[in-house]
């Protein structure tokens, strides 16, 4: 046995090991407790980024750890595979979507088992492949049967040069992204899913799973439940009524103006005969309509013309066409009450509308004035409100509400802010949505035994918009009853992909969606992700697994069980200014410290050419600024262990985490420092041995505790690198030095699986260290004979004694009296007073 640690050789050797023995390969087995352990999938990109490192580290480490512990743990991976990157990428590379994505998989494959991690490869997945994306399709068509998918028109952005919807984001200064063209707003059919109907659900099962309250805080508002009141207002001289929602019925008495949105049937029919209207209306159409847009965007209207009845007073108030109501929240109409609502104020302000307080606060507070800004807070009682006057909010909620459900006009409703999910893209590199198109104009879902509906991978791909549009060989097909038909040429959004990967990992290979063994693994036990994901992807998941439940391929509730979201990999950055002002990045690898004699930075400078750059500060790593960090350099330089430690060991999972070549070298000391341990020649002495295993054992239960309920790997790594230090200094017997080792090499295992597979051999242990047992708990060896107590004089420490557990408080003052130290600062002093706390601490009051 080689006794240089040489991480490079060792790393080749124990993978292997594993693969020959198929070490990560798991089944189902009734008899064990299961551990689902699952790191979000990557999105084929190419390249590993830090951010996966670490992401994919943390996993790596809990499943290591359950797997010692007994437990049947299944850790798979797999792609998030379609999107629109992969046809960015095959415009700019002049590629196709399905060749570059391939090449990236198998890319960063081989990345990922450098780095070690415990993946059963059996079970990977690849979501663009049509033995995946079928059964999406299949439950798509028993949606469309149930009624739970459903077609209908919506405003999209539009480009009508790359003819493809846009997301919001992909909106510039009113440009495609890429095409440069000004984007339509369009209203176009659409699929959606009926998100809502499960919108209680989302939300009351939030409590029964252990996430992050940040997260958990965050689903709730975006799903938004709300109490309020639906009523209507009767449009005057017209046989029609405008329903609205308020969550705030106490300031209905306020309401100056209604508001409905430009895409409204009222506004569009009221705009026929309007041009000046019309004119209005497409230049709303121009805007977009993602809420924080909204928000910031100057408010504009119109009047129509058309007044409605208050429903109480009866006093006539104009409607007027809003560019800040969306048709696709409610109803698309609002009531205004500019005296109480920021939005309607800075609205009412601008076209001199009547601001009318409703409000005030109970107490004097030098913020109310309504001349000035709304007041908005609930707080307050009623005003000019004729017999609600003097109510609280609650006692006006109720008391507005009995008023309108009495003459019929409204009544108390639950709603929500969730909306229905939109499915379908208008782009190529997706699933292809399951559906035919009948001459009639009726649409019919693709039958079971006709799926999949493959998507064609072309070999070439252009700017041009979705090629699916164009290639008659994948449009033209027939209906169930063998007449001419077209294919949708819509694609799924890949959030669908990505909802219910989770389950498939249990059996990939099923001829079905799911079968049995997904109710053997679900739900997962842990799930490490990003906390961008906190939103759109977990609430998709958990929304798509409940349709699986309610199609009997699932027994649970909830797909994750624990959550835990992972911190940002930050980095410095540098970069210089170019004469146009504008700014050239370069990476930190690239770049070196000037110091002086002493060791102090000064600056900086590019390698390349000795010349100055500037430090632009810490960031995330991203392209943009140039400063990620290559996780296969610096395995190749390190080692794939050192990466691993480091990146567990820097700062707590759900903390940013700063890169720092010093600490990476680190790192790498510490396993370089227990390897020399464990290899080194020891003669046994006349050491306590007591106290080596005292301290294995305190490690123990630390590192058990760190890794098995608070999920903090920089402190269970700390104690072991403490316990390592022990064993270093150890003078004791070779028999308790050995039962050390052991234990630590068992316990930095899931943090360091190569080294210490490599040590443990060398121990004389034949087996694989992950095939052993976790270290069990003596809790004699932690029973302590004496305890080191703190001697102050007058409240600063000047003392450690360590002292018999148990002594009695004459004995410990005593004792701490003799301390030579002690004596020292007590000179020419009276001593008053002495405090003992038994077991901890002495403190000696004297002046």
């Amino acid at each position: 046995m080689q006794n240089l640690y040489d991480p490079k050789a060792i790393e080749a050797r124990v993978q292997t090991r594993w693969n020959e023995s198929g070490s990560f390969n798991v089944t189902e087995d009734p008899s064990k407790e299961k551990y689902y352990c699952l790191s979000m999938l990557p999105y084929p990109s190419g390249k590993l980024h830090m951010g996966h490192v670490r992401n994919y580290t943390i996993g790596d480490v809990v499943s290591r750890y359950q797997r010692m512990l007994g437990k049947q743990v299944m850790q798979p991976m797999g792609w998030d595979a379609f999107g629109m990157p992969a046809e960015n990428a095959a415009i700019a590379n002049k590629s196709a979507p399905a060749a570059w994505t391939y090449a990236n998989i198998d890319n960063m494959r081989d990345q990922l088992k450098a780095l070690g991690f415990a993946y059963d490869w059996d079970r990977e997945v690849t979501t663009c492949q049509p033995d995946y994306y079928r059964w999406e399709q299949w439950l798509f068509t028993r949606m469309i049967k149930s009624g739970l998918a459903y077609r209908k028109k919506a405003l999209v952005n539009w480009d009508p040069v790359d003819q493809t919807v846009l997301a919001n984001e992909q909106v510039i200064d009113g440009c495609g992204w890429r095409s440069g063209a000004p984007v339509e707003r369009r209203e176009i059919d659409q699929w959606f899913i009926r998100i809502t109907d499960y919108a209680e659900q989302l939300l009351d099962d939030l409590d029964g799973v252990e996430w992050p309250e940040q997260v958990k805080t965050m689903q709730r508002n975006w799903i938004g439940r709300s109490e309020g009141l639906t009523f209507r207002f009767a449009v005057n001289d017209r046989d029609q009524q405008l329903e609205v929602y308020t969550t705030r019925p106490d300031t209905l008495m306020g309401a100056t103006y209604v508001g409905i949105a430009p895409q409204h049937p009222l506004a569009l029919e009221m705009a026929a005969n309007n041009p000046a209207l019309k004119t209005f209306l497409h230049e709303c159409s121009q805007m977009k309509t993602a809420e924080a847009d909204m928000a910031k965007a100057d408010k504009k209207g119109m009047d129509t013309g058309l007044t409605v009845a208050h429903p109480i007073s009866g006093e006539p108030l104009p409607i007027w066409v809003a560019n800040f109501v969306l048709i696709e929240y409610g109803s698309g109409a609002v009531m205004a009450v500019p005296a109480h609502d920021e939005r309607d104020y800075e609205f009412a302000t601008q076209y001199a509308l009547p601001i009318k307080a409703v409000v005030e606060p109970i107490e004097a507070d030098p913020d109310y004035n309504i001349n000035l800004r709304p007041w908005t807070l609930k707080s307050g009682r009623l005003i000019n409100s004729g017999d609600f006057d003097g109510l609280n909010f609650k006692d006006a909620f109720t008391a507005i509400a009995e008023a309108l459900a009495g003459n019929g006009k409204g009544e108390v409703t639950v709603n929500y802010r969730l909306r229905d999910w939109g499915v379908g893209r208008q782009r190529y590199w997706g699933c292809p949505v399951p559906v035919i198109h009948k001459a009639d104009g009726s649409i019919e879902a693709v039958a079971e035994d006709q799926l999949p509906v493959v998507l064609p991978e072309y070999t070439e791909f252009d700017a041009s918009g979705s090629p699916l549009k164009k290639d008659q060989n994948f449009i033209q097909t027939v209906d169930s009853d063998g007449n001419p038909a077209e294919r949708d040429t819509d694609t799924f959004d890949t959030f669908m992909e990505s909802s219910w990967y989770f389950a498939r990992y249990a059996c990939p290979d099923a001829d079905a969606m799911l079968d049995g063994r997904a109710k053997y693994w679900l739900p997962v036990d842990l799930y490490v992700g990003g906390i961008e994901h906190a939103i759109l992807h977990l609430l998709y998941a958990r929304f798509y697994h409940k349709i699986m439940r309610d199609e009997g391929l699932v027994d649970c509730d909830e797909p994750f069980k624990r959550l835990l979201t992972q911190g940002m990999v930050l980095a410095k950055s540098f970069y210089r200014t170019q004469a146009n002002g504008g700014k050239v990045w370069f990476n930190p690898t690239d770049v070196e410290a000037i110091t002086d004699n002493d060791g102090k930075v000064n600056g900086y400078r590019l390698i390349a050419d000795g010349e100055p750059v500037i430090e632009g500060g810490v960031t995330k790593m991203s392209k943009s600024k140039n400063n990620g960090i290559d996780p296969q350099s610096t395995i190749d330089a390190w080692g794939a262990d050192t990466v691993r430690l480091y990146t567990m060991f820097a700062a707590p999972p759900e903390q940013t985490l700063e890169w720092s070549d010093d600490g990476v070298a680190g790192a790498q000391r510490f396993i370089r420092r227990l390897w020399n341990a464990v290899h080194a020649d020891f003669e046994p002495g006349n050491g306590v041995d007591a106290d080596l295993r005292r301290k294995a054992h305190e490690t123990l239960q630390k590192v058990s505790h760190d890794l098995g309920e608070r999920l903090n790997f920089n402190t269970a790594i700390a104690s072991i690198m403490e316990l390592t230090n022990a064993i270093i200094a150890h003078t004791g017997s070779q028999a308790a030095r050995d039962e050390a080792i052991s234990m630590a090499l068992r316990m930095l295992s899931p943090f360091v699986p190569h080294a210490t597979q490599a040590m443990w051999e060398s121990t004389g242990q034949a087996g694989l260290i992950i095939d052993a047992e976790w270290p069990e708990l003596d809790h004699s060896a932690l029973v302590r004979d004496t305890v080191e107590m703190v001697v102050q004089v007058n409240g600063k420490v000047r003392a450690k004694m360590q002292m018999p557990v148990g002594v009695d408080k004459d004995s410990a003052e005593k004792a701490a009296l003799a301390e030579h130290n002690v004596a020292k600062f007590l000179d020419g002093l009276t001593l008053r007073k002495v405090i003992v706390v038994p077991g901890r601490l002495v403190n000696l009051v004297a002046n």
